[in-house]
């Protein structure tokens, strides 16, 4: 597959972002879905050295991209830093919209195939896929679906959100029910199943060290949909079936997963959201170019963990980079 069909268009004119410092953006448009209007928000920030390689970072559920040390460690090794805010996601959300919104993930093509249109478009001839937790399985089936494409090269996963974080009668047969009543029963909510806790570990004002929009990524998480968590299902049984991809991937987990009902400081050494041998697992059934690396006492979203443990996530990834992108 070569160059994918455009179905939604953007202006080309970026304006300076929330985040300042470099940073600019560009609102995507697409079609009306079934909540009306839908806009996504490319963010990016260039190299300050010449460059032909980008990174294209989506991220994960109650999430939106505010990971400026991130992207700024990317370009100091001769990346130009691009972000998506998908559809319905912080700057993204519309006010007629539910936050996190979806049917099925495949939704997410259209924003994601303008966004490496435009970043091919900017002279950009190596790129890179990277996505955390949601956004890995996004960026994971995205190349499954898309082989033989010139438009990206290689994939970043940043604990994957592979399966549910569930016991096994509750993965084998509730999930299940749940995705099936999906068509039904698609606007019924149920609680997305994730602790406020995990925000508290992130966020400056309860115990973490970030600071970052409380509006976009709530601690107290909105319910969802059945049909998200039946677009998840069908997603991650694609990857669970032996999925096969074409380009390098790298798939990057914690060493341990958290499972306290309190605050306690384990919060700060493990991912207190998925069970880190559903990753491991899963990753290692993919078909094709794999590299599966453990990150001792990472957090869920391994670059927002303590300094001592991100900067050994920036080593790992930079000595995969080096390896498959000269």
């Amino acid at each position: 597959m070569k160059a994918n069909k455009l179905t939604g268009k953007s202006n080309n004119n970026y304006l300076p972002d929330v985040l300042g410092d470099g940073f600019t953006k560009l609102t995507l448009s697409f079609d009306d879905d079934y909540e009306g209007e839908v806009v996504a928000t490319l963010i990016r920030r260039k190299s300050l050295t010449k460059t032909s390689k980008a990174i294209l970072y989506i991220h994960g559920f109650n999430d939106y991209f505010f990971q400026e040390e991130m992207s700024k460690e990317f370009n100091n090794q001769g990346y130009s830093f691009y972000a998506l805010d998908l559809r319905k996601y912080g700057r993204s959300h519309l006010n007629h919209q539910k936050l996190n919104n979806v049917r099925s993930l495949i939704e997410y093509d259209e924003e994601i195939d303008l966004a490496l249109q435009i970043i091919k478009s900017e002279r950009n001839k190596q790129v890179i896929l990277m996505g955390h937790s949601t956004g890995g399985l996004i960026v994971t089936n995205y190349a499954g679906n898309h082989l033989n494409s010139d438009l990206f090269h290689g994939i970043i996963c940043n604990s994957p959100f592979y399966e549910f974080n569930l016991n096994v009668l509750e993965r084998k047969i509730g999930v299940p029910v749940l995705s099936y009543l999906s068509k039904y029963f698609p606007n019924k909510l149920i609680s997305s199943g994730f602790s406020k806790l995990y925000g508290y570990s992130l966020h400056n004002d309860k115990y973490g060290e970030w600071n970052y929009s409380l509006y976009w990524k709530p601690h107290d998480i909105p319910n969802v949909n059945l049909s998200f968590i039946s677009a998840i299902y069908k997603a991650q049984k694609n990857i669970q079936n032996n999925l096969v991809i074409d380009v390098p991937t790298l798939v990057l987990y914690s060493s341990q997963s958290i499972y306290e009902k309190k605050w306690s400081d384990k919060f700060n050494e493990g991912d207190a959201v998925l069970n880190v041998n559903h990753i491991k697992y899963y990753a290692n059934k993919i078909r094709g170019n794999v590299t599966s690396c453990e990150i001792e006492n990472g957090m869920h979203d391994l670059i927002l963990s303590k300094k001592l443990v991100r900067e050994n996530v920036y080593k790992k990834m930079f000595e995969w980079t080096n390896v498959h992108f000269k």
